[in-house]
């Protein structure tokens, strides 16, 4: 039996199968746009708007992509799903890897959103069927590890191969990612299994006794209002985290004389922060809740964009991005592990689908809308600051959730 192979439980393969999707779908196919930005934008003539732009039709195939993944997981089981949504992104990457101009980079891009929305959205909904409450945030914290990878690989991986191919090292970067995302397909293909009872387990954690999912008071916390209240969080954290995933870099080369180096070195000590940030706040939410987590999350991002806009130099910067970091994949974990706290493992893909439609319509919006600003501007000041104002009124918001209880 597979699950007799291995002296600890499934689980813990599943969380590795997670951190291997997770470093393609969103730590390559996302977070390395934001590091080979300025030397394909040069390449490809992009203005901020149009760069603005590409990142937006990004998450538009997300979106796109979040609407169908109910459907597609009802038919194709997650496993399938995951594995097909990686083979979308490994395609659109070497395409990208051809492209030649805003047109087709905007296309290709979208692709590449599509296939990441395929992947992230079950695999994450997979931790509410592999593992208890009491093992969720960590679980899914281990799995956002992957996020962090992929921008650690990124931020070494790109200067090198600028350094040895010179303006078109790009292509080159880009051609190489979709190999390494070939290679994730075929090894969650490999690994993942859809439920415990596929291998005659049980989930890891303590069996607790079930409680009503949520305690309505006059329908005022109903299942539908909890969706509507953590979509509008993520909402939030998808509008901003991504402008500043997107444009942190190019912050630094254009506005602040950071050689490109050393930005990958910064844009790498966030992805090395990012390690510790989904398994620390998952942990820490597992302890003090889901609420209080939220809570302190978006408070430190606060802090974070508002050093970013603050025009305060170099120090100012160094410090917002070790605060990014550490929380970047924090909000993700938390919302994973809220959804099934709140909603139940019965409810918590269609929940999870749900609130992710937010956070799509969020980074969305928000990449662009930031471009647009800077190319009127010049400058990503009053984006940033405006993000720190978003996620100061997400402090408030979370504070007014409800207590969850697990609901199975």
């Amino acid at each position: 039996m597979l699950a007799s192979r291995f002296p600890f439980h499934y689980g813990w393969i599943i969380v590795l199968a997670g951190i291997c999707s997770l470093f393609s779908c969103l730590g390559l196919a996302r977070f390395a746009y934001g590091m080979l930005l300025p030397s394909m934008g040069k390449g490809l003539l992009l203005g901020y708007d149009q760069m603005g732009f590409v990142s937006t039709a990004n998450f538009a195939g997300y979106f796109v992509s979040v609407g169908l993944t109910p459907w597609i997981i009802r038919h194709l089981r997650p496993r399938l799903t995951i594995t097909l949504g990686l083979l979308m992104v490994a395609a659109s990457m070497l395409g990208i890897a051809a492209c030649s101009g805003f047109a087709s980079l905007a296309a290709l891009y979208a692709v590449t959103g599509i296939g990441s929305g395929l992947a992230n959205i079950p695999i994450m909904v997979l931790v509410s069927h592999w593992f208890r409450r009491s093992h969720r945030g960590r679980a899914a914290g281990l799995m956002v590890v992957g996020n962090g990878a992929g921008i650690i690989f990124s931020g070494i991986f790109v200067p090198f191969m600028n350094r040895q191919f010179g303006p078109q090292g790009w292509r080159w970067e880009w051609l190489i990612l979709g190999l390494l995302s070939l290679a994730a397909a075929v090894l969650v293909a490999a690994l993942v299994r859809n439920d415990p009872a596929d291998l005659g387990l049980e989930p890891v954690g303590v069996s607790e006794p079930v409680l009503p999912v949520i305690k309505a008071a006059k329908g005022r916390n109903s299942g539908a209002s909890i969706v509507l209240h953590l979509g509008a969080l993520y909402a939030i954290f998808g509008a901003t985290y991504m402008v500043y995933g997107s444009f942190i870099v190019t912050t630094m080369v254009d506005e602040y004389g950071f050689a490109e180096s050393s930005a990958g070195m910064f844009w790498s000590c966030i992805g090395f922060f990012g390690l510790f940030s989904g398994v620390l706040f998952g942990v820490l939410s597992d302890r003090i809740g889901r609420k209080g987590g939220l809570m302190t999350v978006f408070a430190v991002q606060s802090c974070a964009y508002a050093l970013a806009g603050s025009g305060l130099g170099a120090t100012a910067l160094i410090l917002s991005v070790f605060l990014y970091g550490i929380v970047a994949f924090s909000i993700p974990t938390i919302m994973a592990a809220a959804v099934g706290d709140y909603m139940g493992t019965s409810r918590a893909a269609a929940a999870f689908s749900m609130v992710t439609l937010f956070f799509a319509v969020g980074q969305t919006v928000g990449p662009a809308t930031a471009g647009i600003i800077a190319d009127a501007s010049g400058s990503f000041t009053s984006s940033f600051l405006a993000c720190a104002g978003l996620t100061a009124l997400a402090v408030v918001l979370a504070a007014l959730l409800p207590v969850a209880q697990e609901g199975a």
